[in-house]
């Protein structure tokens, strides 16, 4: 049986959690996965499949919305042995990595589990993400031209 909604994450929490799992690097978080040292039963509900969904962009101006194009993404659903249902979705072709975010995600509605999955697998793979962010935007920063500046330059 499931814990009741009093105790079971918050959704903003819960999408938090799934939108980090599903962009981390899937060796990264398999690491992690390890170091929590759990291994709940479960049943599929869904296997990991592989499929496409359509990826939407915005009109700049308007902000329309248009059909940029397809990608492939792999999903999973498992129910642990407790009664807690999880999902999965990642991007690409990574059927283990879906599973895996489906158990943690069926295992984080659990209030015994919340803190250690926050403290030991979201938190670090958010730093890390946000780590690289800050990398590629120092990297954009340093190739960056003011042409106001080179227009004076050559003017002069």
């Amino acid at each position: 049986m499931p814990p009741s909604s009093s105790h079971s994450v918050a959704p903003p929490q819960r999408q938090r959690w799934l939108s980090v799992l599903a962009k981390a690097p899937s060796e990264r978080l398999e690491t992690l996965w390890q170091t929590l040292g759990v291994a709940p039963s479960y049943t599929l509900l869904r296997r990991p499949e592989i499929g496409l969904v359509m990826v939407q962009g915005r009109i700049s101006g308007s902000g329309a919305p248009f059909a940029a194009g397809e990608m492939t993404v792999t999903r999973a659903a498992i129910r642990l042995d407790s009664g807690e249902v999880g999902i999965g979705y990642v991007g690409g072709r990574h059927p283990r990595q879906a599973e895996l975010i489906a158990t943690i995600d069926a295992l984080g509605q659990r209030p015994e589990w919340q803190d250690a999955i926050e403290q030991q697998i979201v938190t670090p793979l958010e730093q890390e993400a946000d780590a690289r962010r800050t990398m590629r935007a120092a990297k954009a920063a340093a190739t960056k031209v003011d042409f106001f500046t080179v227009a004076r330059e050559g003017g002069a």
